[in-house]
């Protein structure tokens, strides 16, 4: 077998999910990684790492060594390699293996393999779901054309409880448990976001009067976001196009994508 043709096989088996040695690798895949996550949580149980510590070490470096092949596979068989590096499943299936690498220097760094449970994500392409991933494309790109709205949202929530948080401390007094602003803001913040922990409230008067305003504007401001976001997915909805990617199947690329944000390869338009 030449090697171009040994390199579109393989192409075919980490990216396809249309030939059954494609839906093999990839159930195989998830099953992996369910089990190195399943490894990583059961090795922060003291009781447990200290009977299997050792069980736990071997399989943690082989379900390593298995997903850094699979990584320089993906790079080596992609056209454009840069592509799959810095998009999403390449950012999320490199900071699944370097952590085992990093315990070398860094101890405890190990821990953050649990990483790995965000390639779970790929079950979206074995169960032929890309029609939801799309949707969720659609969702982040309306997140982000609201993140300067949001941002300023927050800024004015945070400015309002700082204002709110004073106030009660003013109110209240130390007597009463709001011994310090911060303590009065932590407060404010609490009540506002309708958490209401119950560690600290008002005794006074004035104090539940001020809480009550500050609980019937938490219900107002929740709605805030929502209604910025909603406003984004309308008009995100008429940006993003149903073009299929004819290699590994993604649906749901910007209308002026070239290019697949899965696998890089180029989009072909009908």
């Amino acid at each position: 077998m030449s090697k171009s043709a040994l390199k579109k096989k393989i192409h075919l088996i980490i990216f396809g999910t249309d030939t059954p040695a494609g839906k093999a690798f990839d159930v195989a895949l998830l099953v992996a990684i369910l089990v190195s996550v399943l490894v990583v949580i059961l090795e922060s149980v003291k009781s447990i790492n200290a009977k299997y510590e050792f069980q736990f070490d071997v399989i943690e470096w082989v379900f390593t060594v298995f997903f850094t092949i699979e990584y320089v596979l993906r790079i080596y068989v992609t056209k454009k390699p840069i592509k799959y590096i810095f998009s999403f499943y390449g950012i999320i299936d490199f900071l699944s293996i370097i952590p085992t690498y990093l315990s070398f220097f860094i101890g405890g760094a190990e821990s953050l393999l649990v990483i790995r449970s965000l390639r779970l994500l790929r079950v979206f392409r074995v169960l032929k779901l890309t029609r939801y991933l799309g949707e969720s494309m659609h969702l982040a790109s309306a997140i982000r054309a609201s993140r300067r709205k949001i941002l300023v949202f927050i800024f004015a929530v945070l400015a309002t409880t700082v204002v709110l948080g004073t106030a009660m401390y003013m109110i209240e007094g130390g007597k009463n448990g709001f011994d310090s602003i911060p303590h009065s803001i932590y407060w404010a913040i609490v009540t506002l976001t309708t958490v209401g922990y119950g560690d600290i409230s008002p005794h006074t008067v004035g104090g539940m009067f001020l809480a009550s305003l500050i609980m019937i504007l938490g219900y107002g401001i929740i709605a805030v976001p929502t209604g910025i976001v909603t406003s984004e997915l309308t008009k995100t909805n008429q940006q993003i196009s149903n073009i299929k990617c004819h290699t590994c199947g993604l649906v749901g690329h910007h209308a002026k994508a070239e290019y697949c944000y899965e696998c890089g390869e180029k989009l072909i338009r009908h």
